[in-house]
C-alpha cells in the first residue's frame, strides 16, 4: 500500500466535506524577522513592542498577513496540491492578534463545486479558519482554487457556487480588546495621516517598487508550509516557469502601501481577491491603492478604511482594466480590504 500522499483531485470533494489540516506550527519572532526581511514591512504596530503597548497591545503582534500565510499553507495540502491556480478570496477576517508563542492550526469546510468546461480541472470553493492553542478562532476566509481531475472521464458534480458577501460590513470589523488609538504617536509611526485626511475615491501611488526573486519567493513560500508544486517544480507548467505564490504578491504589494499608508496599521478583513495575472521571477511589483469607504469603529480612536490595493509589474499606476472589462496584462492583484486607522 502506497504511504505517500498525492494530494486531493477534484473529484475527492464533497460539498461539506471538513478536513482538518496537519501540522500545527508554534510562531516565534522567527517569522517576523524573516518576514521583514523578505518584504519592505515597517508599520509601527508589528515592529517595535513598545508602538504596540501604547496602543494597548501588551506586545507587538506577528505581522497580520503571517497569521494569513500560515493558516493558508495549512491548508494547501489538502485543497491545493494539485492546483493549477489559486483563484480568489471573499469574507476574510482577522478575529483576535497572533503573538509569538501562539500555535496554529486549521481547517477547511468545502463549499462549493463548479467543472470546468474542459472536464480536465474544476474550481473549489473553502471556508478555512484558523485556530490557536486555545481552540479560539483567529481568522476566517473563503477562497477558491481550481484543482486538476484525477480522470477527466469521472462525472462532474452538481454545480455549486456559494454567494459571499459583496464585502465584509464595518460593524462586522474585529478591533482586538484593549486596543485604542488615543495616544497615537504619528511621529513614530512615519506619517501624520488619519481617518479624515483620507477621501473616497482618492488614489494613491505608492511609487517604490521590488523585483521578484526566485529564491526568496521559494524561501518564504516554504516557511508558510505551503507545498503547492507549481511554486517549486518546473515540470507543472509547460512553459517550464515556477509560479510565483500569490500571497507573497499580497504581502509585497501592502508592504510597499506604507509609502502613503503608513498609518493603516492593522489588516482586519479581506472583501475580495483576485490574482489578475501570473507572476513570475524577474517581474518588478508596484502598487497603488484606491479609498473605497471610511467608517469609525467603537474602539477609542481608532477608524477603518475600505482599500483596494492594485498590484502591478507593467503599465502605469492606476490602470487596471481594458475597453473590453478583463484585467490588463500587467495587472497582477486586485484585493479590496479593510485597515485600521487613527482617526
Amino acid at each position: 500500500m502506497a504511504k505517500t500522499n498525492a494530494g486531493r483531485f477534484f473529484e475527492d470533494y464533497q460539498i461539506g466535506q471538513v478536513i482538518q489540516h496537519a501540522v500545527p506550527r508554534t510562531i516565534s519572532g522567527g517569522e517576523r524577522a524573516l518576514y521583514h526581511a523578505i518584504y519592505p514591512a515597517r508599520h509601527a504596530l508589528y515592529s517595535s513592542d513598545e508602538f504596540a503597548r501604547s496602543c494597548g497591545l501588551p506586545s507587538s503582534p506577528i505581522d497580520d498577513l503571517v497569521a494569513f500565510h500560515v493558516v493558508f499553507g495549512k491548508s494547501v495540502p489538502d485543497i491545493s496540491l494539485n492546483a493549477v491556480a489559486n483563484l480568489g478570496y471573499a469574507e476574510a477576517r482577522w478575529l483576535q492578534p497572533v503573538y509569538a508563542g501562539d500555535t496554529l492550526r486549521a481547517s477547511s469546510e468545502v463549499i462549493g463545486l463548479k467543472q470546468n468546461s474542459s472536464g480536465k480541472t474544476g474550481v473549489v470553493y473553502v471556508r478555512t479558519t484558523g485556530y490557536n492553542q486555545n481552540d479560539a478562532a483567529v481568522m476566517s476566509f473563503v477562497r477558491w482554487v481550481m484543482v486538476r481531475k484525477r480522470d477527466s472521464e469521472a462525472p462532474a458534480p452538481d454545480t455549486i457556487v456559494p454567494q459571499t458577501a459583496p464585502h465584509v460590513a464595518a460593524a462586522d470589523l474585529v478591533v482586538p480588546d484593549g486596543m485604542t488609538f488615543e495616544n497615537y504617536d504619528v511621529d513614530l509611526s512615519g506619517e501624520s495621516y488619519r481617518l479624515g485626511d483620507y477621501e473616497i475615491g482618492e488614489k494613491i501611488d505608492h511609487v517604490d517598487g521590488v523585483t521578484i526573486e526566485e529564491a526568496e519567493h521559494m524561501m518564504v513560500t516554504r516557511l508558510w508550509q505551503n507545498t503547492s508544486k507549481t511554486h517549486f517544480d518546473v515540470g507543472q507548467r509547460p512553459d517550464g516557469r515556477r509560479l510565483i505564490y500569490g500571497g507573497h504578491i499580497i504581502s509585497m504589494a501592502r508592504a510597499l502601501s506604507f509609502n502613503g499608508l503608513a498609518n493603516a496599521q492593522m489588516m482586519v478583513a479581506i472583501n475580495s481577491g483576485a490574482h489578475a495575472n501570473p507572476c513570475f521571477s524577474g517581474d518588478t511589483v508596484r502598487a497603488w491603492s484606491e479609498v473605497l469607504d471610511k467608517a469609525e469603529t467603537s474602539a477609542p480612536g481608532i477608524g477603518a478604511l475600505r482599500l483596494r490595493l492594485v498590484a502591478y509589474r507593467s503599465g502605469a499606476a492606476f490602470e487596471l482594466r481594458g475597453e473590453d472589462g478583463k484585467y490588463l496584462p500587467g495587472v497582477l492583484l486586485d484585493l479590496d480590504y479593510w485597515a485600521l486607522v487613527p482617526t
